[in-house]
């Protein structure tokens, strides 16, 4: 594997320990996680991770929320990324009516409960659908939890601001040249395989992995089946 500069970005109240094994398989890929601090919409996060990425060229990964800055980066500066892998992610803006009505509802009635009851309270509730149904109450569990607390209300307010103003990617997808990988937890039911069949469905020169015995948390849930998906992309020519 030939080593280059590899931007990893974070999903939703995530940070770079979504990433912590796959920093590691990966060597001697240099490896940097932006942070998005507390901007408020998915345009803002992709131009910040442009600012902060200190090499011209780089390959781009993004994990849920994160695939969606990584194809907003895309569609502001395409000449900078040389390859890009969106994991248990998205395309779809907020969808119109009743549906679009009651993401909006259980999204902030989350943040409420993190501002009433703390963040791991909230995170309590809300991962227990981020993650294969064997791995409830374990170790690895417990590291999702101690990610969601070290993030603050504020950022999950401005975090769920983005997200319910998220752009419809789709064109985006349709354009897109460079070597693309597409992963999916098997059992992930927050971005469920089907979306990612209909991705690359408008990217037919994508490559789509699904990685077993996994919910929306792969990186973490399944380390090393995401690391060799990454290293097959990052050889990819």
């Amino acid at each position: 594997m030939t080593a280059q500069h590899l931007v990893l970005l974070p999903g939703l109240l995530c940070d770079e320990a979504v990433w912590t094994r796959q920093r590691a398989g990966l060597a001697p890929v240099t490896t940097f996680v932006p942070s998005y601090s507390d901007l408020r919409s998915i345009n803002a996060m992709a131009l910040s991770v442009l600012a902060q990425a200190t090499s011209p060229r780089f390959a781009l990964a993004g994990h849920s929320m994160g695939g969606r800055v990584a194809l907003e980066i895309l569609r502001l500066a395409p000449q900078r990324v040389e390859r890009v892998a969106l994991l248990d992610t998205g395309m779809d803006p907020i969808a119109p009516g009743a549906a679009g009505e009651q993401e909006r509802a259980g999204r902030l009635a989350l943040l409420e409960k993190a501002r009433r009851s703390g963040m791991r309270s909230m995170g309590a509730e809300w991962a227990r659908g981020m993650v294969h149904r064997s791995r409830l109450d374990s170790p690895l569990f417990e590291d999702i939890l101690a990610m969601i607390e070290r993030q603050t209300p504020a950022t999950f307010e401005a975090q769920i601001e983005a997200l319910l103003t998220r752009p419809d990617v789709r064109p985006v997808l349709e354009g897109l040249r460079c070597p693309v990988l597409l992963a999916c937890g098997r059992q992930d039911a927050w971005s469920p395989l089907a979306r990612h069949e209909q991705m690359q469905a408008l990217c037919p020169g994508a490559r789509l992995v699904v990685i077993e015995d996994s919910g929306h948390m792969s990186p973490m849930e399944q380390p090393q089946a995401v690391t060799a998906a990454l290293a097959a992309w990052l050889a990819q020519g």
